[in-house]
């Protein structure tokens, strides 16, 4: 015991020390960061410093920035809301086709966004397979809405969510959930009272993903919900516009977006950015 307590100062010291890096690694690494780097880097030079709170203060800026930060933050509360539970019944049971359900479940992480805005409008625009039933039955019209960017930064965001919640949940121990229905809890009871503190942290990750996620959406945004001003017009669909009419104001808009990525990298950093 003592020979193995003695020996762990020497294994840390071991794997502490600085290594030499080969020069064919070193080369390409440093590429690849120069190159993930200085577009950033560009960014922060080229800004327009001294216009930049008249730039931040109008009220385009302004309008863009609520609604991002409404419709963002109602498309990470429908993901918690159906995303939980999916992640759940991934994890938990066994069906058929489980694996298949999974790779749907994924698949808008891979899917062109402005592919996913398409099949949005032929699933719920006013001719669509649901749409029509809501347009005629209910008066309901998604396209083009408020409501309609909310459903297209769901559709992207969520799977990010579901991910991170499935991971945790297959790392908890099931054992704890199985204790508490042998006590007399009903599944649902033993899901709110004992995995949900369990996966809380799981929940939280994927959460500001999802959220991070929606508020950078694009393709399925514009192409569903289109680029109407107070309406529908994001702060990356008015960073595109800005950039056709005044550079300084799409530059201005990217920091705002920018500064928001790394409070999400900064909210995320005791989960994945720590060495092990």
């Amino acid at each position: 015991m003592t020979d193995t307590l003695e020996s762990r100062p020497r294994r840390d010291r071991h794997r502490n020390r600085t290594r030499p890096v080969p020069i064919p690694l070193l080369v390409p690494a440093l590429v690849g960061l120069a190159f993930l780097l200085l577009p950033l880097i560009a960014l922060l030079v080229r800004a327009p410093w001294r216009s930049l709170p008249e730039q931040l203060t109008s009220a385009e800026v302004w309008e863009a920035l609520r609604l991002s930060l409404l419709c963002a933050t109602a498309a990470t509360v429908v993901s918690l809301v159906v995303g939980v539970p999916l992640a759940w019944l991934l994890a938990r049971t066994r069906f058929p086709g489980r694996g298949f359900v999974r790779a749907l479940v994924t698949l808008p992480l891979v899917l062109p966004p402005v592919v996913g805005g398409v099949a949005l409008l032929l699933a719920f625009g006013r001719n669509g397979v649901i749409g029509q039933w809501l347009d005629s039955w209910f008066g309901i019209t998604l396209p083009f809405t408020t409501t309609g960017v909310v459903l297209a930064e769901t559709f992207v965001a969520m799977p990010f969510l579901v991910i991170s919640v499935e991971g945790t949940l297959r790392a908890a121990d099931p054992r704890y959930e199985e204790a508490a229905t042998t006590l007399g809890a009903s599944r649902f009871t033993a899901f709110r009272r004992v995995t949900l503190p369990l996966i809380a942290p799981g929940i939280a990750a994927g959460a500001v993903l999802a959220w991070a996620r929606a508020l950078g959406e694009f393709g399925a945004t514009i192409t569903f919900a289109g680029n109407f001003p107070g309406r529908t017009q994001t702060m990356p669909l008015a960073v595109y516009l800005a950039l056709q009419n005044d550079p300084a104001a799409a530059i201005a808009l990217s920091l705002v977006l920018l500064a928001v990525s790394i409070a999400v990298l900064a909210a995320l950093r005791d989960r994945w950015m720590t060495a092990s």
